[in-house]
């Protein structure tokens, strides 16, 4: 008797999960036309400027763990709902804490993090061209190389000196 209640549940569920399945499978499709799902531009923007709680050292963006896939779908449900990327980050600093923005802040101390780069690339132009200038500058005002005439030794020597170099120059193929 018991063995034919377990036998008909096992046969009742055997038939009912390929309609349980078809209709799960049903819900996940995007709608007609919708095609497949993208993320919404401001939950993008937001993730691209958080480091991950729970990858130490990773962006979010790219945290491999099953809490940071969690995240980044809370994320994505606040961009669907509405939100600016500037609020879900603060979002996450208010529940995550500080140290998990990727960028400095564009004030105080963190405003030196974005002023210092582009200071040393023009700082380190203004140098190059300084110099430069100092080089054409030394060029303009050196003399020219002074222009010795040979005497009839010095050419026979040079004339001498250039056959042997010639000379060694031809080596015979073998």
């Amino acid at each position: 008797m018991i063995v034919m209640r377990i036998l008909a549940g096992v046969l009742a569920l055997s038939f009912s999960l390929p309609s349980l399945a078809t209709a799960q499978a049903q819900s996940e499709r995007p709608p007609e036309g919708a095609g497949p799902y993208e993320r919404p531009p401001a939950a993008v923007e937001a993730i691209r400027q958080l480091r991950s709680p729970y990858c130490p050292g990773m962006m979010l963006e790219v945290c491999s763990s099953s809490q940071g896939a969690a995240l980044r779908d809370s994320i994505e449900q606040l961009a669907d709902e509405g939100w600016e990327a500037d609020a879900i980050v603060e979002w996450m600093i208010g529940n995550h804490g500080e140290e998990y923005l990727a960028l400095p802040p564009r004030e105080g101390a963190g405003l030196l993090a974005w002023l210092m780069p582009p200071a040393a690339v023009l700082v380190g132009a203004g140098i190059l061209g300084f110099a430069f200038l100092r080089m054409r500058r030394r060029q303009r005002e050196a003399p020219p190389p002074a222009t010795e005439d040979l005497s009839p030794e010095d050419e026979d020597r040079l004339a001498q000196a250039l056959r042997e170099l010639e000379k060694e120059e031809e080596a015979p193929f073998l």
